[in-house]
């Protein structure tokens, strides 16, 4: 298989920078309403802020005290949807086989297009560059895993091939929190292991990883650490759960305004799922 993996580069920060030119080479932080001294976390820095250690799901507090002269900006998911869907059109007419896995990334099967990988690369690159003015990041390889990898690898703007004989060479120096599925909690239990490297992952035996992580994980860490990965091209998802949630701008104490909150975030939760034809199994509250 081929597998293709577009990444946009900072997506809603670039979307801002090109509606707004003055802003090009400043550090953009965008999130909540755009007001660092109120609650609210990080949806995307601009590499000019990413400089200053500010990241995605960060508080804006944080975010502001890490970057005073930061430009905060708020959320306009509206234009950023609008321009998502133009480029996930212009993929499609590269290949039908495609899965949307985010606002601002996909996964192509471009195993059955005639033409070289890195072509096929540039040419979705100019495409998107020239219809949209935004830039990405795309990685190839024989499957998704690898794929989303690569597309990291060369970020902005970058272009990585990999294929099964650079798993040693160029997948196993790299930290495994580069694995799809390992968070901060995994990442701190294998560096208690001594495990830091993929290729150090890639070192243990199957029983050692079921025995400290259970059969499913334990079995995906080990497949994943040498770069298998069977899972397809999934064209159609079903959404798993549906949820809203607000955060108050202040704790709050009052026990029928939190009871008002939930009613009407159930409310808007249930017509959802009556519009969407779904039924659910379990209610939880955050």
């Amino acid at each position: 298989r081929r597998i293709l993996h577009m990444d946009m580069d900072a997506f809603f920060a670039a979307v801002e920078q090109r509606r707004h030119p003055e802003l090009i080479g400043k550090p953009i932080v965008i999130g909540g309403n755009g007001d660092p001294t109120k609650r609210g976390v990080v949806s995307t820095a601009s590499y000019e802020a990413r400089k200053f250690g500010i990241h995605s799901a960060m508080p804006l507090r944080t975010a502001y005290k890490l970057c005073p002269d930061a430009v905060f900006l708020p959320v306009d998911y509206r234009e950023y949807s609008r321009v998502s869907a133009k480029i996930k059109e212009i993929l499609r007419n590269f290949s039908s086989v495609m899965q949307d896995v985010g606002i601002d990334e996909a996964f192509l099967d471009i195993t059955g297009i005639d033409k070289a990988a890195e072509e096929i690369a540039e040419e979705i690159k100019r495409r998107i560059k020239d219809e949209t003015g935004l830039t990405c990041s795309i990685g190839i390889a024989p499957n998704k895993l690898l794929a989303k990898i690569a597309s990291d690898m060369q970020k902005p703007d970058g272009l990585t091939i990999i294929s099964d004989s650079d798993i040693e060479g160029r997948i196993w120096p790299l930290a495994v929190r580069k694995l799809i599925g390992v968070g901060p909690k995994t990442e701190a239990h294998l560096k208690g292991m001594g495990i830091g490297a993929i290729g150090e992952l890639a070192s243990l035996y199957l029983e050692r990883l079921v025995e400290e992580f259970g059969n499913s994980f334990g079995n995906y860490l080990y497949t994943a650490s040498r770069g298998i990965d069977e899972s397809p091209i999934a064209t159609h998802c079903e959404p798993k759960s549906t949820s809203r949630e607000v955060t108050f701008q202040e704790d709050i104490g009052d026990w029928q305004e939190i009871a008002r909150t939930i009613a009407a975030l159930t409310k808007e939760v249930a017509v959802d799922m009556k519009r969407s034809g779904y039924k659910g199994r379990s209610v939880t509250v955050k």
